[in-house]
């Protein structure tokens, strides 16, 4: 059973892995572009009244700017995982374990959360005494 939890979590890790790759890639928005510019040059929007002739160009905005959003997600989480990853492996006595931390599973970084709550309290404990 837990190996089966185990195959089924990496496998919707890729999932998503996959999805939010997709989702930010250029050519994804470019495409989406395309698809909105089709539908706005519909002569069945012409035909529409205004109130439903602006809800359809908000709705378009709003599924353009999903890609926009996620184009930069991927940009801004990528140079901060970069960023943290140097200061680990610059700082000898760091632990090596939490580079790369962006590719582990969700129970791994659970794992590593807890380790390092309990490294917490023993620091606190020896500040205490």
């Amino acid at each position: 059973m837990i190996d089966l939890r185990r195959q089924t979590e990496r496998a919707f890790e890729k999932l998503t892995g996959a999805a939010t790759a997709i989702l930010g890639n250029s050519l994804t928005f470019i495409i989406a572009l395309s698809v909105v510019i089709f539908w706005l040059c519909n002569k069945e929007f012409y035909s529409l009244n205004l109130h439903d002739s602006i809800r359809d160009v908000i709705l378009g905005i709003t599924f353009l700017s999903l890609f926009i959003i996620q184009k930069t997600f991927n940009r801004f989480s990528a140079s901060l995982h970069l960023k943290v990853n140097e200061l680990v492996s610059s700082h000898e006595p760091a632990s090596n374990t939490v580079i790369n931390t962006e590719g582990k599973t969700e129970h791994e970084l659970t794992e590593l959360s807890k380790e390092y709550a309990e490294v917490v309290v023993v620091i606190e404990e020896e500040e205490h005494t």
